[in-house]
């Protein structure tokens, strides 16, 4: 590994890495054709794991009398891979992926999905060479803001409301429009959303969506998802 990537990394992280090695291939893409020295996949899987610990410990001390629905959202709109780009990117780690030729053509997504990786496995090389309060030192200088910043942001109701009930065992919202009123120009949709599993709710909306999204907004309040009066999701 290039003295300057470390030296780099080691001022971004705030950590003075031990094992070079391990950094290296914290860094490294499955596609690169070198088996000694490995890749960061199963880092990156560790990483995963100590990263959703901080960060679930970190949003209970932040948020006291959240409930589980609300502290679950949180999480989930905190360690996804779109954070975890940005965070990539603010380190500086895109220009230190070693990877195979195959894979400089990617872009959008799957792109972010590899930056997102490799943060997780540097998380992971941070908590090896010095445990987990030099891993929660890294997470609170790059997510604690964030956490902070997320307190009066709301996520779309619909997007909260089925990852919702994706948790409730799989599950897949409903909505069924029960009527339409109104003048061509100013029209009223009324929708019906069902979850199984839990009695329906209703919204009301000049458009099918806004409907919808009254009526996944009513769910989402009634079953202590979002708190009437704070900001709710991430």
């Amino acid at each position: 590994m290039p003295e300057g990537y470390a030296r780099q990394l080691e001022k971004a992280t705030g950590h003075r890495f031990k094992d070079r090695i391990r950094l290296e291939r914290a860094l490294t893409h499955a596609s690169v054709q070198d088996a000694g020295k490995g890749n960061y996949e199963r880092l990156e899987f560790l990483g995963d794991r100590v990263l959703g610990l901080v960060v679930a410990e970190m949003i209970c001390c932040i948020f006291p009398d959240a409930t589980e629905g609300e502290l679950s959202v949180r999480l989930n709109a905190l360690v996804n891979a779109e954070v975890c780009t940005q965070i990539a990117e603010e380190i500086g780690l895109p220009g230190m992926i070693h990877m195979g030729p195959e894979m400089k053509s990617l872009e959008g997504r799957r792109l972010g999905n590899m930056y997102a990786d490799v943060v997780e496995a540097l998380i992971a090389v941070i908590y090896l060479d010095g445990g987990l309060e030099a891993a929660r030192l890294f997470v609170f200088r790059y997510w604690d803001e964030r956490i902070r910043r997320s307190e009066n942001q709301r996520r779309d109701a619909k997007t909260e409301l089925q990852e919702w009930a994706h948790r409730q065992g799989g599950v897949q919202p409903i909505y069924r429009i029960l009527r339409r009123k109104g003048p061509d120009h100013e029209p009223v949709f009324e929708v019906e959303l069902r979850v199984s599993g839990f009695a329906s709710t209703r919204g009301k909306g000049q458009s099918k969506r806004q409907a919808e999204r009254a009526a996944a907004e009513e769910m989402l309040y009634r079953e202590g998802v979002w708190v009437q009066g704070k900001g709710n999701g991430g």
